[in-house]
């Protein structure tokens, strides 16, 4: 444990905001979560924080400017799971994606569902399965870009089943879920709280949800797991990083901070209304949860062939 005055020395000043920089668009998920903690986040540690998106290149322009930050925790990111998914899809990455951060906490997961188009005749994964071992290679289901956390869900999904599927990457999810609607590609990955209500209408089906444990916006959709597809589990994450070389006792009080901040009201709201699933991994857990994930989703880009400038 530090001495006090170096633990003062190494916090911002008292009258110094901290920057909490979001390296995706506003309205994102991520910057949902950011803007939900901040204020709560602010009273824990006596700072106002300033939410600022920084965007382009899947969250590089923005993650760089966390790590070349002083460390004096002035300056915190909120990053998504593509920070270990772009060295492998990106030619350049100016940083390492675990020795040039401290990870202070994962927040929370990014549960996703297996859609399909309601035209496809299948009414389980079971069937889907079946259905696609009897036709190699006709069945396309989208993501939103190549190397995305739904490409990679599944390109998981092949790695574990051995069906042959064509990948066809769009521009967002907005467009991916009008195919979908539309029939223009018959399946694929979204998040729970995208496509929930169109589950609900029925303009798409539901066949199993992502993680190791129900979904409680989708209670009575299966897991993969429980659908003949043991070893699969996958879903997009949220975390809150600082630059490399933070001291350990301000990294314990920001991980307290956000412990408290996930509980407030605005908090909570957010997470619901985003069919998020809190999580409590905290600095001494994190690092090692960014290198598993890291191998993780490597291995599935790598498989992929997913590159990107």
């Amino acid at each position: 444990m530090l001495p006090l005055a170096t633990f003062a020395q190494a916090a911002p000043p008292s009258d110094k905001p901290i920057r909490m920089v979001v390296p995706l668009a506003a309205g994102s998920t991520v910057d949902a979560v950011a803007r939900a903690i901040a204020p709560g986040f602010g009273r824990v540690t006596g700072h106002p924080i300033v939410v600022e998106n920084v965007v382009g290149a899947g969250g590089i322009p923005g993650t760089s400017q966390v790590v070349k930050a002083p460390k004096d925790g002035s300056v915190l990111g909120m990053i998504s799971s593509n920070h270990v998914i772009n060295p492998g899809i990106y030619k350049s990455v100016p940083y390492d994606s675990l020795k040039d951060v401290t990870p202070i906490a994962v927040l929370a997961t990014v549960p996703l569902v297996l859609v399909v188009n309601p035209a496809l005749p299948v009414k389980n994964v079971a069937e889907l399965l079946a259905y696609a071992k009897a036709r190699p290679g006709q069945l396309n289901y989208g993501s939103a870009g190549n190397g995305s956390t739904l490409h990679l869900a599944g390109e998981l999904l092949v790695s574990e089943t051995g069906i042959d599927m064509k990948h066809v990457p769009y521009r967002g999810t907005g467009p991916l879920i009008t195919d979908l609607i539309g029939g223009q590609v018959q399946l694929g990955f979204v998040s729970i709280s995208q496509v929930a209500q169109q589950v609900k209408a029925g303009s798409l089906r539901a066949l199993a949800v992502s993680t190791l444990k129900r979904s409680e916006v989708l209670p009575d959709v299966p897991t993969l797991a429980e659908s003949g597809v043991p070893r699969y589990s996958f879903d997009a994450w949220i975390a809150l990083i600082g630059p490399a070389g933070l001291p350990k006792p301000l990294v314990d009080n920001y991980a307290d901070a956000v412990r408290q901040a996930m509980a407030s009201t605005e908090a909570r709201t957010a997470i619901a209304g985003q069919g998020l699933a809190v999580l409590n991994v905290g600095p001494d857990a994190a690092p090692a949860f960014f290198q598993t994930e890291l191998i993780k989703h490597q291995k599935l880009v790598k498989q992929s062939g997913a590159t990107l400038d």
